[in-house]
This record gives structure tokens, sequence and C-alpha cells, in this order.
């Protein structure tokens, strides 16, 4: 059956009532977490980093125009479109990774994040505390202040009145409180020298506390347990390897592989930073430190690298950080990092204690002979899996009697392992 005008008109607006009623609206929540995982590696929103600043994008270019170049920048270029091709070469040609799979309502939502405008606070001045000083307060403590003026007072004048009544009933009596003529007294210095064991006992205690003394003196030279320097560059262990859980091996890579753990290079800095211009925590106060101070430290850090944060290359001015050294050990003691990192699987934090809490880094242990002779005594070895050790574990176990081997059963205490 044919439909009239009418009813085909009324089923136009139907459906387009329908498709409008279904059409959601731009989620910029949803577009910062699609913002995060696709784009916060080459872009900001504020400045530019590897690609382009993003804030505002979608009035500077129409949303078809971002659906093509979004979604397979390299085919666009290609297209011969002049303003993929002009920042393209603008951004030193770098190749930007096709995000195919994102659909135009994804797109959307990305774009509603770059354009979403936080709303001003609203401050009700109602609702602001306010800091009341009490009167009451203030009256009761200059009572409490009087009182106790006067009981003093009341005290003196009762001693003075106590010391005249006792003269003056020592003096009926006849009892003289103090000697018309005063005994001959014998020096201190004399009296001590003419009693013989007195000098004797004196002088052994002497010798005694001088010497305890100069041996705890002498033993503290070269520990320097607790030193804790400030550094040219401020470097939070608390929020790099506690917040954000970098492992330690990632800086100090060296430790495995090599005798020293190493003072990490400032490229190894600009891995992340990069990208990390800003403290971009939570908190505005963070371990007693404010966000600026952070942000600063960063700049510090683009200065030493000569890192040109605005057109993202390295200028070539460069600053040498004059790192302040913490651990030291003396020279005629041999300590590899590889031998215990790797082949003893020693966290780190058995020697340099919890790291991830630290803000500041200081030496946690006193890295003593008899410090590192007691941890050999206490480790065992870890034998599974490992063939250097198994004829010889087997051996030394039937010797000793034991299942397990500590470092100190394994030769960890002969000189030489340390002093060659």
């Amino acid at each position: 059956m044919a439909l009239n005008l009418t009813s085909k008109i009324l089923i136009f607006f139907s459906v387009f009532i329908f498709l409008n009623a279904n059409a959601q609206e731009p989620d910029p929540i949803a577009g910062k977490k699609l913002f995060n995982a696709n784009c916060a590696a080459c872009h900001k929103l504020n400045k530019k980093a590897v690609g382009p600043a993003l804030k505002g994008v979608s009035s500077k270019y129409e949303k078809e125009w971002l659906y093509k170049w979004i979604k397979n920048s390299s085919a666009f270029i290609k297209s011969g479109d002049e303003r993929a091709i002009a920042i393209w070469e603008e951004y030193n040609r770098s190749a930007m990774n096709s995000f195919t799979q994102l659909s135009n309502a994804d797109i959307d939502n990305i774009i509603a994040y770059t354009d979403y405008v936080p709303p001003a606070p609203k401050i009700d001045p109602e609702a602001i505390p306010t800091r009341s000083i009490d009167s009451n307060s203030i009256i009761s403590n200059e009572i409490i202040l009087g009182a106790l003026s006067v009981v003093f007072l009341l005290l003196v004048i009762m001693l003075i009145l106590v010391r005249r009544t006792l003269l003056r009933i020592a003096k009926a009596s006849g009892v003289e409180i103090l000697p018309k003529s005063k005994p001959k007294k014998i020096p201190i210095w004399r009296a001590f020298v003419q009693n013989q064991f007195l000098v004797f006992t004196s002088v052994i205690m002497l010798l005694l506390s001088s010497a305890y003394y100069v041996y705890g003196f002498l033993m503290q030279v070269g520990i320097d347990q607790g030193y804790m320097p400030l550094q040219p560059i401020h470097y939070s262990h608390k929020i790099h390897a506690g917040a954000n859980q970098i492992e330690c091996k990632y800086c100090h890579s060296s430790a495995r592989v090599s005798k020293h753990s190493g003072i990490p290079s400032l490229n190894v800095c600009m891995n992340c930073h990069k990208n990390i211009a800003e403290y971009n925590g939570e908190e505005d106060i963070v371990n007693g430190y404010t966000k600026e101070f952070y942000t600063n430290e960063i700049k510090k850090l683009y200065k030493a690298v000569g890192w040109d944060e605005e057109n993202q290359v390295y200028n070539g001015n460069t600053e040498p950080v004059k790192w302040v050294r913490i651990h030291n050990l003396p020279d005629f003691v041999y300590f590899n990092h590889a031998q215990h990192v790797m082949v003893g699987e020693v966290d780190c934090q058995k020697c340099h204690g919890p790291v991830e809490e630290m803000e500041i880094m200081y030496q946690y242990s006193p890295l003593t002979m008899g410090w590192c002779i007691n941890c050999h005594r206490e480790t065992n070895i870890k034998v599974k899996d490992n063939e250097y050790y198994t004829k010889i574990h087997d051996e030394l176990s039937k010797k000793y009697g034991v299942e397990k081997l500590t470092v100190a059963q394994m030769g960890g205490l002969e000189c030489g392992k340390c002093h060659y």
C-alpha cells in the first residue's frame, strides 16, 4: 500500500528525532583517557613537544580534516594536502603513527578534551573559615599570669620574714650564727696531692676514659653513615623509584655488568623528561616541596643538557653537573656490583636502605668491614639452577653438615676476596 505524503513526513521526522535522541555528546573524560593512551607521548595541550600543542585544535582545522589526519597522516601527506605537508615540514618530517583503530566518535572525544575549559571555581564568602580571637582566653591568660606573679611575690616576702624571725630567735638565745674567726682551710690541690691512692685512681680513670674516647673517635674515621649532601639538581628517589616505580637498574644500568653502579648520564633522564617538562602531581606541596620547585629542577636539567624546550631540539650548549658522591669505599677495598646484584640477586635496598622512601639520598649503611662480614655470615647462597655451584655446594654441605651454605662458608671471609 502506497504511503501518502503526510505519512512519509511523519516517518522522516520520527527517524530524525530518534537519531538525535541516540546521538551522544562528545565526552571529554573519555577523551582524556584516549589522549593519554595515544597522544600524550608526542603531544601536550599547551606547549610544543614532538608534535604541536593540541589545545583548541578544533578551531584551526575542520573535523573531517582531523579525521583523515589522525587516522592515516602519511597517506594524507602523500595525497598532497598543503596543510598536512606544512605540519610535516615544520616538525622535521617526523612520522606520526596511524590511528586507524580510533573511530570518529573517539576522535570527537579527544577533541572535546583538548577544547575543554574547566569552570572557574565558585567561592562562597560565607564558607571561608575565619579565625576569631577569643577575648575570654586572653583575659583568662592575663588573670593566670597575674595570679602567678602574686604567688611569687608572697613567697619572697615569706622567705624574708622567716629569715628575720630565725635571726631574732638565735640572738635571743645567745647562739652565734656566724663565727667571729674562720678556721684555716687547706687548698684542695694540696689535699689531693697528699692522698696518693686518690692520685693513682684518678690517673688510671683518666687514662682509661681517654683511651675509650680516642678509640671511639678513630673507629668513626671514614664512616659516613647518614651522610646526606645536597645535589646541584634535586633528584627525588621517593618520586622516581617510589611513586613511579622506576627500577633502580634502569638508571644505574652498569650495576648489571660492572664493578661500579655508575652515575646515570643525563641522556637517561631525558628519555622521560623530553615529554615531562613540569611536575604533574595532584598535590600542590609534595614531600615539603612545591610543584614550582620540582619544575624548576627540570629546567636545570634542560640547561645542563642544552635542550631547547620551545623548539624540541638540542642546542649544543651543555653544562657539566658536579654531582656529590655519597657512597665511597676505601681504595684498598674491592666490591663488585654485578657479582652481588646479578649473581647473588641481592636487592639494592639491602645495602642502600629504603631508597624508594628517600626524598634526598643518604648513606643508609655504615659500609664497614664488620658490617660486610656479618652479611656474609648470615646470607645463604642461592644455588638453585646454578650449575657453577652444584658440585662445590654438595662437597661443602657434607663438610659443614648443612643444607644451605652461607657466603662465609663458600670463602666469603678470605682476605683476598676483598683485599688484594
